[in-house]
């Protein structure tokens, strides 16, 4: 096939006193000559060297404190900003890594190898953010992108789960009305929002029509909210099940003034947009997925190569043997699921279905092979002094945010059929 010139980042991240430079260089490649290429490029082996040393210097000897005082990595977070592990999403023109999605994927397998929570604290801007990359004029990109390149602590925050709606979209109450010039005022309350204590502007999605049988395309807004924002209150920082150290509240909305510059895209048109960034969100979380479940793998085999009962180590034992293959296997289809959804969204080709089945296969298996870890750990695998408890904690919100694994099950159904009669014609 011909060749396509791609601009790509090398990623060769130079350290000049506490910050770092990112240099641009084009390559030519050709697009799957010798069909589906499974290599990392020079550059990309580079990134992933230098994450896989800040994961085993700074993540893994600090995450069981983190897990058990809940207490968010803010140093770790600031060394992630300095190597340019934090604003990988965004493009170098607004100060960030300008990564490829494989290359974020990649990168984000590697930090949630060390701790998916901590991982998350430090890439969620990628979520948060993405409304604005994708939808915002270049006047939002300049002023609220640029602000999270600007400083390390500056984060944000991807607003749409309710109290009363999740995966039930349509359901939202969170409303706003115009005022007579333009501007809106917002009122109601988000859940579950990740890093919501440390954001410092939210992306919101609520209702503008009142008419509750309007259609889910035409009745809903996104906003770009200011932290500082009079009426604007964010909840108490919940302690979940696992994931601890992930920032989650509420944040309550009491007639919140949003300037009409604030708007993203076309009033009425936010579902849409709230909806289209996961597209380019699920690979990275089903990365994640993946990198917990290498790491559940790997401590159940180093496990089981140590201990030993009848006069053997439990490696010797076909039992264990059988579990760890399973678990081999699920970990290596999880990452090509991922790699493919990646593809096919560098391909310039609509990975919806991809995406979803990234997303969905990876959260199930995650929680089948941290399980499985357990297993294997025995009485030790349910006691706090081994890592295995806290992987298996950890993975059960892979089936729960961004999507259930049951939606995305409905949204791969959905694509299936199109495509189905797409091909029948």
């Amino acid at each position: 096939m011909n060749a396509i010139l791609i601009k790509t980042r090398n990623h060769l991240w130079k350290c000049i006193g506490t910050r770092t430079v990112t240099v641009t260089t084009k390559r030519t490649l050709t697009d799957q000559q010798n069909g589906i290429n499974f290599d990392l490029s020079d550059d990309q082996q580079k990134i992933l060297d230098m994450t896989e040393k800040f994961v085993r210097e700074e993540i893994i000897p600090k995450a069981a404190e983190h897990d058990r005082t809940g207490e968010f990595p803010v140093d770790i977070l600031r060394k992630a900003w300095d190597l340019g592990l934090v604003n990988t999403t965004i493009p170098v023109q607004y100060g960030g890594s300008g990564l490829t999605l494989m290359d974020r994927c990649l990168i984000r397998e590697k930090l949630s190898y060390g701790c998916s929570a901590i991982s998350l604290a430090i890439t969620n801007n990628g979520l948060g953010c993405a409304p604005v990359l994708l939808f915002g004029n270049d006047e939002q990109k300049k002023e609220y992108l640029g602000r999270l390149t600007s400083e390390p602590s500056t984060l944000c925050s991807y607003g749409v789960t309710e109290p009363g709606a999740g995966s039930d979209v349509a359901g939202l109450t969170t409303n706003a009305r115009q005022t007579s010039d333009g501007d809106w005022i917002l009122n109601g309350e988000k859940m579950w929002i990740t890093n919501a204590g440390y954001a410092n502007w939210y992306f919101v999605l609520a209702r503008t029509d009142p008419n509750p049988k309007a259609k889910k395309s035409e009745a809903f807004t996104g906003f770009i909210v200011e932290r500082d924002s009079p009426g604007l209150t964010v909840g108490r920082k919940e302690w979940n099940m696992g994931q601890r150290c992930s920032d989650t509240r509420s944040i309550r909305f009491e007639d919140v003034l949003v300037p009409k510059k604030n708007v993203l895209g076309i009033p009425g048109k936010g579902f849409r947009i709230a909806m289209g960034v996961f597209d380019i969100t699920r690979p990275p979380n089903a990365a994640n997925a993946v990198g917990l479940a290498q790491r559940a793998l790997d401590e159940a085999t180093k496990y089981s190569l140590e201990r030993r009962t009848f006069g053997k180590a439990i490696a010797q034992h076909q039992a264990i043997q059988m579990i760890l293959a399973d678990m081999a296997i699920g970990v290596e289809n999880g990452r090509v699921a991922y790699m493919r959804a990646a593809y096919e969204q560098m391909q310039g080709r609509r990975n919806t279905y991809w995406s979803s089945i990234a997303k969905c296969y990876a959260s199930d298996m995650a929680n089948q092979v941290a399980t499985d870890a357990v297993q294997i750990f025995g009485g030790a695998g349910f006691n706090s002094e081994y890592p295995v408890e806290k992987l298996m904690r950890d993975a059960k919100i892979f089936q729960i945010y961004e999507g259930t694994s049951q939606i995305q099950r409905n949204i791969i159904a959905r694509e299936h059929f199109t495509n189905h009669k797409s091909v029948a014609r």
